[in-house]
């Protein structure tokens, strides 16, 4: 009879192992699933998530080639992307934070956003996206002074693309130091056009 019982315990212990087992290998597979998950949500943020995620209170562009750099990201995202009515709205108002008062002073803020969609949707019917854009190198920017403000001048050239078709745009940039430090954006020009400022 001993040895039946102590036949029935190590097969009990044998079950409860078993258990353990079990026990900890769903466990160790939920927990893969919820990093897997984790990552694969990540890995889906958008471009045009990734581009709202900089806060530019806090991270604002040091240079006027990072402003403008970062300008043509959200150009390429307007263009290229496809957004919701809220994400256009919230990519609207953080390309809006990169220019000078002046040039925001020069239309309501709903003039702002109707001229935008305009602009925008003009460009998708024509099935034309930015395919690349590239400031001009740190040293190629020129810094002058004018009416008091530091500001700054360089070239930035778009790539637009139209089906298998591809097409060069530069367009200069002048950018004005505000009262914070900050290099903002005052207007904007094609290289062959000697106009003045464009918003």
């Amino acid at each position: 009879m001993s040895g039946k019982g102590g036949h029935g315990m190590v097969k009990g212990i044998i079950v409860i192992l078993v258990l353990v087992c079990l026990v900890g290998g769903y466990y160790y597979y939920l927990t893969n699933k919820k990093q897997e998950k984790a990552v694969e949500e990540n890995v889906k943020a958008t471009a045009v998530q990734e581009v709202l995620m900089r806060n530019l209170d806090t991270n604002y562009p040091p240079s006027p080639r990072e402003v403008v750099k970062y300008f043509g990201e959200i150009s390429q995202c307007l263009i290229k992307e496809t957004y919701t009515d809220e994400e256009f709205e919230k990519l609207a108002l953080q390309a809006q934070k990169l220019y000078d008062k002046e040039l925001v002073a020069n239309k309501t803020q709903q003039q702002y956003l109707d001229d935008l969609k305009w602009d925008v949707n003009a460009f998708k019917e024509d099935g034309i996206v930015i395919s690349s854009y590239t400031p001009a190198s740190s040293v190629d920017v020129e810094e002058f002074t004018k009416d008091g403000y530091k500001c700054a001048r360089l070239t930035c050239s778009f790539t637009l693309r139209k089906g298998g078709y591809l097409e060069a745009n530069e367009q200069i940039f002048v950018l004005r130091k505000d009262e914070e430090g900050h290099w903002k954006i005052y207007g904007w020009q094609p290289v062959s056009n000697n106009g003045g400022q464009n918003s």
